[in-house]
């Protein structure tokens, strides 16, 4: 097992669980993309690359640029929602190049696609924020030990005025307040 070295340790088996806890996000509302627009293959194609390291793939440049082109796809979506199901796709990938440093912007690896998610469950229910609390309960409760374990080895998520930061910051307490629990 290889371990990353920074701020602290990392292996390959945790950057692999936190892949597919943003993977899984994504996963769900890559249909959203796709319907706005449709034959775009860059979202997928980043998701499934960030499914190909879950499953043992190695790390490799695959994950790198499939993000970036998911990201290129979310700066030309026709929606909200769309762009938004873009970057999750795009954070999944990334999320397998999580780096051990002790900075509260790594947060977005690790929850950015969820908090995404969410907001897109506001965004198709009429902007109504109880669908976006339920669906970050939900990924409460999807959060293995280990996606914990990680998370709090970085600082909290940054503050942000969007949405999307807001439902970060949701999780991202809910998941730490958590850990103490257990």
């Amino acid at each position: 097992m290889t371990t990353m070295s920074g701020d602290f340790e990392l292996t390959i088996d945790e950057l692999r669980a936190v892949t597919a806890f943003a993977a899984e996000s994504a996963q769900e509302v890559l249909p959203v993309f796709e319907a706005a627009s449709p034959g775009d293959p860059r979202p997928r194609a980043a998701i499934d690359a960030a499914w190909e390291f879950v499953n043992g793939a190695r790390r490799s440049i695959r994950q790198r640029v499939t993000s970036m082109d998911a990201h290129r796809a979310a700066k030309e979506a026709s929606t909200e929602a769309a762009r938004l199901a873009a970057q999750a796709a795009g954070d999944a990938a990334s999320a397998a190049y999580l780096h051990p440093i002790a900075k509260s912007h790594q947060v977005g690896h690790i929850l950015r696609a969820t908090a995404s998610a969410a907001r897109i469950g506001e965004l198709n229910a009429g902007d109504d924020a109880e669908v976006g609390r339920a669906r970050i309960e939900q990924a409460r409760l999807r959060a293995t030990p280990t996606v914990v374990a990680v998370l709090s080895r970085y600082p909290q998520a940054p503050a942000g005025k969007n949405r999307v930061a807001q439902l970060m910051s949701s999780l991202d307490a809910s998941l730490r307040a958590a850990n103490h629990g257990r």
